[in-house]
């Protein structure tokens, strides 16, 4: 249940440890708090960011090298050739723009506050060059120290939500195969009327199949480790390893297909009008993978004109989701297409030239060398048409392929233009923050001291006049973007007379919203938005609690769309009629102890593979394997000629063939006694870090975190996925009210530190199982309230 955790006793004196540190001007206090938070207060801009650099690295060592190395193409150089395709599309991908442009975009002092947050890196990199036990148990496995960052790290896009390229051409492949028809059919694109996603005459479909996107899936792909990259002493074996292997490709395929759909995130603010407190408040659970490390950090950023509180990720500055002494905001996946697949017929006589407006143009080559564990550097060139990265030649076809990426125009780092936000003090200065904020596309939502609420719509949006930006098109010139449209003009909304604003990756977006050119077409399913818009919308004044329990809540609002179907459907199967009565009796709360809850899990499943088997031609099945829950209830609710001549009675038989293989799937799984199928029984949490593959089953224990049943499905507001391990979720939250900011709560699985051997690396996973949260003071007397250490850091002599 929903609720905050109890104070343990705070030492009457928290210790106070020294740090003479070069760089500083003056004199730095972080006050580490009982949940690994750091409040930073410095005395200048720079000695803040420096601090946050500084206090994030040694915290998330591991996490800040391997974005590093991501970054700039040199995984290869400590794992090996398996690592270089990675690499090239890491530089292939890399900002090459000006950098004075990118960090000007995120704050009028970006490029000062970005060289403060490096120079506060390096500084610990320094540290650990000369004091190796700084240096995390991961880089010692790997046989290696971390390295100096440069500003152009930070600002990597490689990590973000950056648009829809592998939608594209999955959809592109599947229009090639079975047409345009059926996949309108199968996938749920809105709003306004159906998009074209025809092919081109000019795309070659059988060029389709090619493994066009490897080198941006490489460059996008999560870091995994095998034995062999590790010193002697901490490898696992081999089989343990491939098993574990097959699981994480398994779990990243879906993660990859459903990020902009499922994965999602859960945000809203109530007027004080709402409120039982008079009190504006703001609630906000991003969902991205789980994993430890966190992917989110907590700190407190205290300086002369900052007084900015949150989370965000560890190796950016400034705090993405948070509140400052006059507002609080959160963000959501706002459907922003930022990325196409471009495809060029090239000049047989010369493949470096491709057509465009019926001319040759010759591409841009840069060569360069990357550094290759136990070989020799490798030598690879770089290919770019006027619109962006060539990813693919295929010479056969005198064809190549390139994605034109918007996050490739200067300010197309993730999350950064945060740094905007974190000083704005009314909603028209929140909204001009948001202007300049391009990646990833979100729902920004506000609520401030005044009881104002509000919302606006970020990302930077292409306009697309001939196409819809669904499947690849030729880059001839006849599909080039109109320019962007400005990013004010998204939609928004402030104080509506609701009450109360939510988003939840769903459209909102109206029909008649004059930019429709601008907006995405794919959305999630509209269930956790409907949950919280009946409690919100209920007409009763809410309060912190009402926000706790509805950001962990499991009431499916998608059963209550399937179960009802059984109801005058008696079953000849005894332990099959037992199941069905136990749904019809239900409560649709997905508990994690609910029997019902996990029939119904079960019994979805089946009918999903049911109800696909008869929609969808045999040929195209495997390719449509991830179809929407509403796509999968309209089809049953009203279902078509697929059905058969009875389409009625055909629905009914399937939803009886379905329970009785949900009740056969469970019965061998668990038994015949019914008492052990409850859904947490199957459905859990296991937070694996990236090298649990690599390790042995001593040093797996050490790095793994859980596991513990969860309840919930990727439909609930408490969004768990529908798989049996967790894989992502709201592994962060946060929530405010406006103007009492030390009632504010939090959540941060597992820990706030990367350390394995800190006490902040899982304790936090404690409350998070439960569904319980921390407080997450901001006045200093409250701070120093909770206070566990005093880090004095002082310029070095």
């Amino acid at each position: 249940m929903a609720g905050v955790s109890d104070l343990a006793a705070q030492p009457a004196t928290p210790r106070t440890d020294t740090l003479r540190v070069a760089g500083l001007q003056q004199r730095v206090e972080v006050l580490r708090d009982r949940w690994g938070i750091p409040h930073i207060y410095a005395q200048n801009e720079h000695d803040l960011f420096f601090a946050q650099g500084y206090s994030a690295a040694r915290d998330r060592a591991f996490q800040f090298e391997m974005w590093r190395r991501q970054a700039t193409g040199t995984m290869a150089e400590v794992i090996g050739r398996r690592e270089l395709e990675r690499d090239q599309g890491a530089r292939l991908f890399k900002y090459r723009g000006s950098l004075e442009a990118d960090f000007a975009n995120y704050h009028p002092r970006g490029a000062a506050i970005i060289g403060a947050f490096v120079e506060g890196i390096n500084a610990y990199v320094d540290e650990a060059a000369r004091n190796p036990a700084l240096v995390p148990a991961e880089l010692r496995m790997l046989g290696i120290k971390p390295g100096r960052w440069t500003p152009d790290v930070v600002i990597s896009r490689h990590q973000g939500l950056l648009g829809n390229i592998g939608e594209e051409l999955a959809n592109g492949r599947f229009v090639a195969k079975y047409g345009a028809a059926l996949l309108q059919k199968v996938q749920w694109f809105h709003p306004g009327p159906a998009p074209k996603v025809d092919l081109d005459p000019m795309i070659d479909p059988a060029g389709l199949d090619a493994p066009i996107l490897a080198l941006y899936d490489a460059f996008r792909a999560p870091m995994r480790f095998q034995p062999s990259d590790l010193q002697t002493a901490y490898r696992g074996d081999t089989a343990a390893y491939r098993r574990l292997a097959t699981i994480d490709s398994l779990a990243d395929e879906d993660i990859r297909w459903n990020q902009r759909r499922d994965i999602g995130s859960n945000n809203w603010v109530v007027a004080g009008s709402r409120t039982l407190s008079g009190r504006a408040l703001m609630a906000n659970d991003p969902h991205r993978a789980i994993a430890a490390p966190s992917l989110r950090y907590f700190v407190h950023l205290n300086a002369p004109g900052w007084n900015v509180i949150g989370g965000g990720e560890p190796v950016i500055p400034g705090v993405s989701i948070g509140h400052n002494e006059y507002g609080a905001w959160g963000l959501t996946v706002f459907g922003t297409d930022g990325e196409d697949l471009y495809v060029y017929r090239t000049n047989p006589a010369n493949p470096a030239q491709y057509q465009y407006r019926g001319a040759w143009e010759t591409m841009r080559t840069i060569t360069e060398s990357i550094p290759v564990k136990g070989e020799r550097p490798a030598t690879v060139a770089l290919r770019y048409t006027r619109h962006g990265p060539v990813v693919y030649e295929d010479t056969a076809r005198h064809l190549a392929y390139v994605v034109r990426a918007a996050w490739l125009e200067p300010g197309g780092a993730p999350y950064m233009a945060s740094l905007r936000m974190d000083q704005a003090k009314t909603w028209e200065e929140f909204r001009a923050a948001c202007n300049y904020s391009n990646i990833p596309g979100e729902n920004m939502v506000w609520a401030d001291v005044k009881g104002n609420i509000g919302w606006q719509a970020v990302g930077i949006a292409p306009i697309r006049r001939n196409s819809s930006g669904l499947v690849p098109v030729p880059g001839d010139g006849r599909f080039d973007w109109s320019g962007y449209l400005p990013i004010i003009e998204k939609p928004h909304a402030y104080n509506p007379p609701e009450g109360y604003i939510g988003t939840a990756n769903n459209n909102l977006t109206p029909e008649s919203y004059p930019h429709r050119d601008a907006i995405g077409w794919s959305w999630a399913d509209p269930y956790r938005f409907a949950r919280i818009a009946e409690v919100l919308g209920s007409g009763r004044r809410v309060s912190m609690m009402d926000m706790m329990r509805l950001q962990t809540d499991y009431t499916s609002i998608a059963s209550r769309g399937l179960v009802p179907m059984l109801a005058a459907l008696p079953a000849s199967n005894a332990a099959t009629e037992r199941a069905r009565q136990s749904l019809l009796a239900w409560d649709n709360v997905l508990d994690k102890n609910s029997v019902a809850a996990g029939i119904y899990e079960a019994w979805y499943r089946q009918l999903t593979t049911g109800v696909t088997t008869i929609v969808v031609p045999a040929p195209a099945r495997a390719a449509a394997r991830f179809v929407s829950t509403k796509r999968v209830i309209e089809w049953l609710t009203s279902p078509g000629g697929e059905f058969g001549p009875n389409p009625g009675a055909t629905r009914d038989s399937l939803l009886l063939a379905a329970l009785d293989g949900a009740v056969a799937e469970l019965t061998q799984r668990y038994g015949p006694d019914m008492s052990g199928w409850a859904w947490g029984q199957y459905h859990h949490a296991m937070l694996q870090h990236p090298m649990s593959g690599a390790l042995n089953a001593e040093q797996r224990k050490r790095f793994e975190v859980g596991p513990w049943p969860r309840g919930g499905d990727g439909n609930t507001v408490g969004a768990t996925g529908g798989g049996e391990n967790q894989t992502s979720g709201a592994s962060f939250r946060y929530i405010v009210e406006a103007n009492d900011w030390d009632s504010s709560v939090g959540a941060n699985t597992p820990g706030q530190s990367g350390d394995v051997d800190s006490p902040h690396y899982r304790d936090l996973f404690e409350l998070w199982k439960n569904d319980r949260y921390f407080p997450v003071k901001y006045s200093r007397p409250a701070v120093e309230g909770v206070t566990e250490l005093k880090i004095v850091m002082a310029p070095a002599r």
